[in-house]
């Protein structure tokens, strides 16, 4: 047995650490938290202190049995969970349930994984850190009274399984809001003025009009004056200029970066930045400072003068801007920059290269520039064409790294020919184009993340969560908005002949934005209009400096939430009794048959048409919106003609033809199979031929495509891209394929490969009891027995399991509750036919 227990979150960090310590350590996993409030109750004393109820869950009852014995038998025992307030607490509950003794607990903590700062941490003990531990409780606890009060209410006044978080509602807001903008904006039409021009040495040169004209006749005009004009350069101006680097990476321009660089969901930059982390090629992924330690800049250096040279070397330290930097004392880096690259699979190793361009680049000279403007003048008008450009000098850091930008309107400079004083120009053509205001811009993962951060709302650990949660509810999605066309007027003067035409151009189409969903919309309106407080956006960033206060030993947690409880649970109660349920709904006439009211708002299936109130002795009538209708924009008719679904159109082969509206869509049934119509066509368009249309192709595209052990092989494209299906097997087909001209071979394999596969996946098949084991993912595996599926916990060894323990788990996982028995109801005495009378009270002496 070891003399020393280490324990860590994650069984990667334990594998990485475990390389670095002698035969004197063990080191074990916690598998994160192994304490959390209850999940069927609010678990916090509102009555008293605000004391939580921690409880050890089902799946972590093991391991800490496991962890007990082991810090039972060692002479020390190292709490080593991340340096922030959510490994603070771990080391916390730790240290509580597994009854540690102070005299023989240590902590420690530290930014990388490697050798030396494990060792230095060993060398550096301290106690837990009770004010973090603190920050984290209140945090966990606000949150819980916030979600566990607001969500009935979202219940019984708004829809059924819904519910509410403190950052999480306040980040739909800010994308409901910007949805409204965007819906809300007026495009205003001017005229921009662009020029081509051809230098004395045959080199061409664009130019602008610094300032666009309002109407089309200014800018008719203008075109008309330079006619049989005579253009020269006026002036020419050239300076030098600079461009440094940015910082080194926090959590959230990390974030930002990943998503423009390398198209990364934020979870996905986490998930990947977190097993760098681990294996102990990054430094700690959740900080909000942009420092870096003396040891990092010097090896940064190193490393500089190395592969560049001394002249790209510049040592820097940088200094953050934000209030609450206060969980880790470096930027995120490489533990070590000699390394340029690691061997991990593919999309960690592009975002380590990113980290270390990054961090490598802060470190580097700055970039030097000439910037160059140009005045072209014409001898008809006093209005002067401008050009600008630049031309890199000296490279500096830019030969590693360049930030991105969130900016889709910005525009590069490019390089100039080279010109003088008084050159004549000729000019190729002058364009006046149409152009137009454009409305804000919807969020991405990135600016939404940069949003919070600008309002001080969140914290490094917290953005990913909330971005996948408001996803995951169904408040927000990432949208794939088509847009529409809109025309526009381009005049052009070309060789002195003026000319017009008429263009098209696609606006308002957006890929992977987050879009607001009618449930968003209308929980976000229920929650703005009746918790302002709540949802407000200097409320929330005061909350957070609350958090940072209490983690600075500046202010008394229970008191915080004491202050925090005592308005806001009265304004629950107030809610619940006096809210009206109609929140969402929009009234848009009158049914000409029945003369009752036509409504539209949110219901148990999403947003619907109704005909009707629920006071009514007949039963309202409902009909589903399309998916491209929207409770705020759907009109009257478009409402109406959703009753006239589903419509008999024909028959095809003796059975009947009819085209409806689901909840996915709208689609044509004919003989019990159903066939989806194209994004955005309009159900009541489609006519018998149409139908035809979709139904030859449907069957088409079901037609076996080859025959494999004599059992038909089909092909399609489904949610999760193209697949093939065979004997009830579906097959993804990956890019490695041509999906379009698969050969027989290609089918083959891909059949062989699945069937492979799912044999692998089987660890145990007792076929006399029909049960098996089999991997899942994420490394937890299942026990499958019939229709019953058991997951089990990654802590269970699923390969060593014997038949007679799966049947044990089986029977215990299925045992049925027994049902409680009523109480039984009190019966009524009989009542009597006279009522014996009173005895007199008895006289007081």
């Amino acid at each position: 047995m070891a003399k020393n227990l280490v324990i860590v979150e994650s069984p990667a960090k334990a594998k990485t650490i475990e390389k670095f310590l002698g035969k004197d350590f063990t080191v074990m996993s916690s598998f994160g938290h192994i304490a959390d409030l209850p999940t069927k109750e609010l678990g916090v004393d509102t009555e008293g202190d605000f004391k939580p109820k921690y409880i050890v869950s089902k799946d972590k009852k093991d391991v800490v049995s496991k962890l007990k014995k082991q810090a039972k038998n060692a002479e020390m025992v190292w709490l080593a969970s991340d340096e922030d307030r959510e490994g603070e607490a771990i080391a916390w509950h730790l240290a509580e349930e597994l009854k540690l003794d102070k005299n023989r607990t240590k902590r420690i903590v530290f930014h990388e994984i490697t050798k030396t700062a494990i060792l230095k941490a060993i060398e550096n003990p301290r106690d837990i850190n009770y004010d973090l531990v603190n920050a984290q409780q209140a945090r966990r606890v606000l949150d819980r009274l916030v979600g566990y009060e607001l969500s009935p209410i979202l219940w019984r006044k708004v829809k059924g399984g819904l519910s509410a978080g403190r950052v999480q509602s306040v980040s739909v807001r800010l994308i409901v809001e910007r949805e409204r903008e965007i819906e809300g904006f007026t495009a205003e039409a001017s005229y921009r003025i662009d020029a081509e021009f051809t230098t004395e040495e045959g080199k061409t040169l664009k130019a602008k009009l610094p300032r666009n004209f309002d109407t089309k006749e200014e800018a008719e005009k203008f075109l008309l004056e330079n006619q049989q004009a005579n253009f020269k350069v006026a002036d020419l101006t050239t300076k030098p200029a600079k461009k440094s680097p940015a910082p080194p990476f926090t959590t959230s321009t990390l974030q930002q970066e990943a998503s423009r660089k390398l198209y990364f969901s934020v979870s996905k930059t986490m998930t990947m930045a977190q097993r760098l982390y681990e294996a102990g090629h990054i430094t700690y992924m959740r900080t909000d400072s942009v420092n870096l330690s003396d040891d990092a800049r010097k090896g940064a250096k190193d490393e500089i003068l190395k592969a560049y040279g001394e002249k790209f070397s510049k040592t820097r330290q940088f200094k953050g801007k934000s209030k609450g930097a206060q969980e880790a004392h470096e930027a995120i880096r490489p533990t070590l920059f000699e390394n340029h690259t690691v061997n991990a699979d593919r999309d960690q190793e592009r975002l380590y290269e990113l980290i270390w361009k990054r961090a490598i680049a802060s470190q580097m000279s700055d970039a030097q520039l000439e910037r160059t403007n140009v005045k072209i003048e014409a001898d008809k008008h006093d209005k002067n064409f401008t050009a600008n450009g630049e031309v890199l000098k000296f490279e500096g850091f830019l030969k590693v790294y360049l930030e991105g930008s969130d900016d889709e309107d910005e525009e590069q400079e490019g390089m100039l020919p080279a010109l003088r004083v008084n050159e004549k120009l000729d000019n190729n053509y002058i364009t006046a184009t149409e152009r137009f205001t454009r409305p804000p811009y919807r969020y991405t993962e990135a600016s939404l993340v940069k949003k919070l951060e600008e309002l001080g709302i969140g914290r490094p650990s917290t953005y990913a969560p909330t971005i996948s949660t408001i996803q995951n509810r169904n408040y927000v999605e990432k949208g794939t908005v088509d847009g529409i066309e809109r025309k526009y007027a381009q005049l052009r003067l070309k060789n002195d002949k003026f000319s017009e035409q008429e263009l098209t151009e696609n606006i308002g189409s957006d890929k992977g934005k987050l879009v607001p969903t009618a449930v968003g919309q209308v929980v976000n309106d229920f929650l703005v209009m009746h918790f302002s407080n709540i949802l407000d956006y200097n409320f929330t960033a005061k909350v957070e400096q609350s958090f940072d206060d209490i983690a600075e030993g500046n202010e008394e947690w229970t008191k915080m939430l004491r202050d925090f409880y005592s308005e806001f649970h009265p304004q629950v109660l107030d809610v619940a009794a006096n809210a009206d349920r109609e929140v969402g709904e929009r009234i848009l006439g009158e049914d000409p048959e029945s003369g009752k009211p036509v409504s539209v708002r949110l219901g148990k299936f999403g947003p619907m048409v109704q005909i009707g109130s629920v006071e009514d002795e007949e039963k309202p009538r409902f009909a589903g919106l399309t998916p491209n209708q929207s409770l705020g924009s759907i009109t009257y008719e478009e409402a109406m003609d959703l009753f006239k679904l589903p419509k008999e159109i024909g028959v095809w082969e003796g059975e009947p033809v009819e085209v409806n509206n689901g909840r996915f869509g709208p689609y044509v049934k004919y003989s019990g199979k159903f066939v989806s119509l194209d994004k955005g066509e309009d159900p009541m368009s489609v006519d018998m031929e149409r139908a035809l249309e979709l139904i030859e192709a449907k069957e088409k595209a079901d037609a076996p495509i080859y025959f494999y052990n004599e059992l038909p092989v089909q092909k399609g494209v489904g949610r999760f891209g193209p697949f093939l299906k065979w004997n009830n097997i579906f097959i993804n087909v990956n890019k490695k394929y041509d999906f379009d001209n698969l050969t027989d071979a290609n089918i083959e394999e891909l059949i062989k490969d699945k069937i492979q596969k799912e044999i692998d996946k089987v660890l145990h098949n007792w076929e006399d009891e029909g049960i098996r084991v089999e991997k899942a993912r994420w490394g937890r595996s299942n026990i499958i027995k019939g229709k019953t599926k058991i997951e089990l916990p990654k802590t269970v060894d699923a390969t060593k399991l014997t038949l007679v323990e799966v049947q044990e788990i089986i029977e215990k996982n299925t045992k049925k509750k027994p049902a409680k028995k009523k109480a039984a109801a009190k019966k009524k005495a009989p009542a009597k036919k006279t009522a014996a009378k009173k005895k007199p009270a008895p006289k007081k002496k």
